[in-house]
């Protein structure tokens, strides 16, 4: 009974790593067509990532071991985010719990290692952009604990396979205030724990503008390959987290080999109409002033607040 959960966060594990460079390469290919652009093609960012993985780090001068171990400790922390979230099935590992608070320690984790990267080479970008980093992500974590505590309410528990089970058997707990204002809290600050217009662009490298790119730009090679494949595994599973919250049916109940293929495959379409969506969205938006970024963020907390009133007076 204790091994089935875990076989299936294994495949969790699978299917987020490969569909994780599709999820950006159907971005990046929709913001190419409809900029009137041809675009690399969907597949490009797992050529980029094999590419990469094939060629020696350049690391630079004074560097501590850091430099090494922290794009590790990135990638390990998003591999285990992807076995903890409830993507293809939501059935709870008994070793270590899907609970919210672990969940979060787990970004906070790797939210910390990329921080430390950039600072690590000593450059000014570096300095800056784990600067700008931290700021938001202060700003975020609060964020996603109240918005989940808010979604927790009505499941009567804060393991996130449980609030998605609890979501997929009471299709009524979805329309209801609290779960449209944790949602939408929850989709704010998942744009900017990834790094995504309007909070950073990940398309450009100007000073004024880096968040992310500023904190790798000492990186190459390997290991910026697995800081890539960790930043696009955020992102995939945070996706699909806020997917299955939106639209839980296809989420696997059991570990049979029937409804864990549904749940792929439920999750394979759920990332492809968000990654389309995000796409859409960033064409038509510009980045917010930094400045702004806050009041942006501590909308979303306001939402997600709202979220655990209105779960409290109904309940």
């Amino acid at each position: 009974m204790s091994v089935a959960p875990l076989v299936v966060a294994l495949v969790q594990v699978a299917v987020a790593v490969v569909f994780a460079p599709l999820v950006i390469g159907v971005t990046r290919q929709t913001r190419a067509r409809l900029e009137g652009r041809v675009g690399p093609g969907v597949l490009q960012p797992a050529r980029d990532l094999r590419k990469l993985l094939a060629k020696t780090p350049l690391r630079a001068a004074g560097t501590s071991p850091l430099t090494v171990v922290a794009p590790v400790v990135l990638l390990a922390s998003s591999l285990l985010l992807a076995a903890l979230v409830p993507l293809v099935a939501a059935l709870p590992l008994a070793l270590v719990p899907g609970d919210l608070f672990v969940v979060v320690s787990v970004l906070l984790v790797g939210t910390v290692a990329i921080a430390l990267l950039g600072l690590d080479a000593g450059s000014a970008f570096g300095g800056m952009g784990s600067s700008r980093h931290m700021t938001i992500a202060a700003l975020v974590e609060p964020t996603v604990l109240v918005a989940v505590y808010a979604l927790s309410i009505p499941a009567g528990s804060s393991a996130l396979p449980l609030i998605v089970a609890a979501r997929r058997d009471h299709p009524a707990s979805i329309a209801t205030p609290a779960g449209v204002l944790a949602v939408v809290a929850l989709a704010i600050v998942v744009l900017a724990e990834t790094g995504r217009l309007p909070i950073d662009n990940p398309a450009t490298h100007l000073e004024l503008t880096m968040i992310h790119e500023a904190m790798v730009l000492e990186t190459s090679a390997r290991d910026l390959a697995w800081v890539d494949l960790a930043s696009w595994l955020r992102l995939s599973v945070l996706l699909g987290l806020v997917g299955n919250l939106l639209l839980p049916w296809g989420v696997a109940g059991t570990a049979a080999v029937g409804p864990v293929l549904l749940g792929a495959l439920a999750l394979a379409g759920k990332l492809a109409v968000l990654a389309v969506l995000l796409a859409t969205a960033e064409v038509g938006m510009a980045k917010l002033r930094l400045f702004r970024v806050p009041e942006l963020l501590a909308g979303s907390f306001v939402l997600a607040f709202l979220a655990v009133t209105a779960s409290y007076l109904v309940a």
